[in-house]
């Protein structure tokens, strides 16, 4: 099994959001994740994500959205009126974007300052019917409501609720002086998403792939991670454990008519996990915040990751393992510690071996910029990582056997 992420450091609208200052539309947005929130200033950015709609049946249905052209904007505050040698800023009153000019839109709307009337009414607000909370039209720019309205080809009336997130609009690309690098936001952990959906593809693309096979592959991708896992979308929930309990009792799995009563404990003892994370790349201005044994290089294979206070789950008969893994597919692997003067991230790993018992590892491919919006990373770690996790899908059958641990 390859468990991961999806989730990434984002800006994410308010419940409220319709703000307005010194002529400009403002759109009030939230941290979400530890994201490097500096980079995030002087982008083009869009919004993404679901918005709750009233159908013709009188059903309220999600519907996902992504506004692909720049709207919003986090404007910096020009050197001359701040010559500030570190770049500080409050989160809550100087990271909201600007959508536009008050008096564009009101001229859209053909209004005038004295005229103005604020957002979308409630159909229900000038009748008898209760509204215990305001419409989105007027907890939120009209026009706003009015394109996330225009993307789902419903009317702005039909919008009951959204959660949005904020994106760069500029596309990922490859980069380099030899095309070796990749830009792109999201990386962490896009990519080891990426990269295990793929190997997991690839190890089934021969008919006879599985006719031998005693186990089944698996590939779990959370949300959440970013602030903690403990939700229902999350690592820490009892999802991935309901998920494996109810394929451990399947008929005929193991080869048997019907289950052992303890075939879901049998099938966590003889299972492993490989917690695919991204992990860190040596940055060369900053050599000195690394181990001086332990810096990854981009392009060098994916990363094995150990911390000696568990924030990683690694130990050393998975570690066997996993290179006896790389072996077979003929791809280098790297290892990591942090300095002891330095702190450690986590990842979904030691939750997920805790709430299982199961042999777990912690790897990720390295990269740049970690939490920023926008990353970089090696092209052909790329391909390292998904030859890898094909190569443990098809092997693990056999090389799981092999690692003996009393």
């Amino acid at each position: 099994m390859i468990g991961a992420h999806m989730d990434s450091p984002t800006l994410r609208v308010k419940p409220i959001s319709k703000k307005q200052g010194e002529g400009f539309i403002q759109v009030g947005v939230e941290t979400y994740g530890g994201g490097l929130w500096h980079t995030w200033f002087d982008r083009d950015l869009s919004m993404a994500g679901r918005a709750m709609v009233k159908d013709r049946n009188g059903r309220f249905v999600q519907k996902l959205v992504r506004i692909e052209r720049p709207i919003l904007r986090i404007p910096t505050l020009a050197v001359h009126l701040d010559r500030q040698e570190t770049f500080t800023f409050n989160k809550e009153t100087q990271l909201f974007p600007i959508a536009g000019l008050v008096a564009a839109e009101l001229n859209r709307q053909g209004k005038s300052d004295g005229t103005a009337k604020a957002g979308i009414t409630n159909e229900d607000c000038s009748s008898t019917h209760f509204s215990p909370l305001k419409a989105p039209g007027e907890r939120h720019h009209p026009h706003v409501v009015e394109i996330i309205a225009s993307e789902v080809e419903v009317a702005p009336s039909e919008i009951v609720d959204f959660e949005m997130v904020l994106y760069d609009t500029q596309k990922s690309c490859v980069g380099g002086l030899n095309e070796e690098l990749l830009f792109s936001p999201r990386l962490d952990n896009l990519e080891m998403s990426f990269c295990s959906i793929v190997g997991l593809i690839n190890s089934v693309n021969s008919s006879s792939s599985l006719d031998e096979e005693e186990s089944i592959r698996l590939v779990s991708l959370f949300d959440h991670e970013e602030i903690g896992s403990n939700t229902a979308q999350g690592a820490d929930s009892n999802f991935l454990p309901t998920v494996i309990r109810r394929l451990s009792v399947l008929p005929g799995f193991g080869g048997k008519a019907e289950p052992d009563p303890d075939a879901y404990e049998q099938t966590l003892s003889k299972s492993f996990l490989i917690s695919a994370d991204m992990a860190h790349s040596v940055n060369p201005n900053y050599g000195a915040k690394y181990e001086t044994d332990h810096k990854p290089e981009m392009n060098k294979g994916t990363v094995i990751k150990i911390n000696a206070n568990a924030r990683y789950a690694t130990n050393s008969p998975g570690i066997v393992l996993v290179e006896k893994t790389a072996r077979r597919a003929k791809v280098p692997l790297q290892l990591f510690v942090v300095r002891n003067d330095s702190s450690c991230g986590s990842t979904i790993g030691p939750m997920l071996s805790a709430s299982l018992g199961m042999r777990t590892l912690d790897l990720g491919n390295p990269q740049l910029s970690m939490h920023s919006i926008r990353e970089t990373g090696g092209i052909y770690d790329v391909d390292y990582a998904i030859k890898l996790f094909e190569s443990f899908f098809v092997h693990y059958t056999e090389l799981g056997g092999s690692v003996i641990v009393d």
